[in-house]
């Protein structure tokens, strides 16, 4: 996707996300079903904290440290960061060498893919917390985000020994034929749903192993499945 695609979407999610954090207090409080122990202000603590870290990182090209986000009135604080961060993505040079943490090329222009994804997922849970109807992304940009959890988290939470190697491969299909292959040696499984549930069950937001079609070694793909393939 290009650059101006992944800005359209994160400003869009922003927009969206921004909206829900303006809610009464006391919806600010409700749980959020996909991260257990977090209310909704919490989660808006943990955007709040990404944005200003991402943003520092585009800016200095070079790691920085990412803040700690208050203990209370999070969504407050994510809200006076929004337009600097936006900003500061906005005017990004997606070429740019740029620190961060997938495969080389490293450029500023990770930043604007990841954190367009970052603020897809946390508005998926913002919403459900919300109990709000679920948000509808194109399916370019969720094709996308199964593209970055498979070929890049992925890979790299097996680097990172997060996740037992497979031994064998497992194909991850989308209806429309396009796949992706995780695990090395022969392809022992294969695992098909539509983009949006491919997506977000890639980041624990639906059940893959409910939804999906497993074929061949069904025990090998809920193992993959379990990863966790994403942080």
């Amino acid at each position: 996707m290009l650059p101006e695609r992944y800005l359209a979407e994160l400003t869009r999610s922003l927009g969206a996300l921004e909206a829900v954090a303006r809610q009464p207090v006391n919806m600010l409080d409700r749980s959020v079903p996909a991260c257990p122990g977090w209310t909704l202000d919490a989660l808006f603590g943990h955007l709040g904290s990404i944005e200003r870290w991402a943003a520092g990182v585009v800016r200095a090209g070079q790691y920085v440290e990412e803040p700690i986000p208050p203990s209370a009135r999070a969504a407050a604080w994510f809200l006076e960061g929004t337009p600097d961060f936006l900003a500061t993505m906005t005017s990004a040079n997606p070429d740019a060498a740029c620190w961060n943490f997938g495969p080389p090329p490293r450029t500023a222009g990770f930043w604007l893919r990841r954190q367009a994804h970052e603020h897809a997922i946390h508005l998926v849970d913002a919403h459900q917390a919300s109990g709000l109807a679920d948000p509808e992304f194109a399916e370019d940009f969720l094709l996308d985000g199964i593209d970055e959890a498979l070929a890049m988290f992925a890979p790299r939470q097996l680097r990172l020994e997060r996740m037992a190697d497979p031994g064998r491969a497992v194909t991850f299909r989308v209806p429309d034929g396009t796949a992706w292959t995780f695990g090395t040696g022969d392809i022992a499984a294969s695992v098909t749903a539509a983009p949006q549930e491919m997506y977000w069950g890639l980041w624990g937001r639906s059940s893959l192993s409910d939804k999906a079609v497993i074929d061949g070694d069904k025990g090998l793909a809920l193992r993959v499945l379990r990863g966790p393939l994403t942080p």
